[in-house]
């Protein structure tokens, strides 16, 4: 495999990659390091990458499967939680300061979820994958990942409910 297809293999899930690392380890500079791991590895093995059905489903599992590696090792006490990418033009600051923190207190939500429900989500409402594709990359069945992430949504939308009706009776 030529550089250039290799390119045009990999490339199109770049920021998905990335974004799902960043869910997982919290750190920019951390879910950077995974990125570029994840395509050294997949540049170093890439005459076995036509062996895969779904070449994008493969990497995000093995960048999953990096992500907790890391956050199992030694290093991992070292991580920080670092969310301030959401930016949006032509809004009062008030606002701007109500979206931040709905947007963080949201991403805090997801956090705490179990690590399955946690990935569910992140695959399904934030990456916009289709639950064939989840089902592959968790291995799990349908059935199961459905369940996972109607329960992680259902998780969600209790505790914002229950932090905006705070002293509200």
């Amino acid at each position: 495999m030529k550089q250039s297809d290799f390119l045009k293999v990999v490339l199109p899930f770049k920021d998905k990659v990335f974004r799902l690392a960043k869910r997982l380890l919290v750190s920019t500079e951390e879910a950077e390091d995974a990125t570029q791991e994840l395509y050294f590895k997949l540049w170093r093995n890439k005459e076995k990458l036509a062996d895969y059905k779904n070449i994008e489903a493969f990497a995000m599992t093995m960048t999953k499967n990096y992500c907790f590696d890391r956050l199992k090792s030694k290093q991992a006490n070292n991580l920080t939680l670092v969310h301030s990418n959401y930016k949006e033009k032509d809004t009062s600051l008030e606002k701007k300061i109500e979206y931040k923190d709905s947007v963080n207190n949201v991403h805090k939500l997801i956090e705490n979820l179990p690590e399955q429900q946690k990935i569910i989500i992140q695959l399904r409402d934030i990456e916009q994958y289709d639950f064939d594709e989840i089902c592959e990359m968790v291995d799990m069945k349908p059935t199961a990942v459905r369940v996972s992430l109607s329960r992680a949504r259902k998780t969600i939308r209790e505790a914002l409910i229950k932090q905006h009706n705070y002293g509200v009776s």
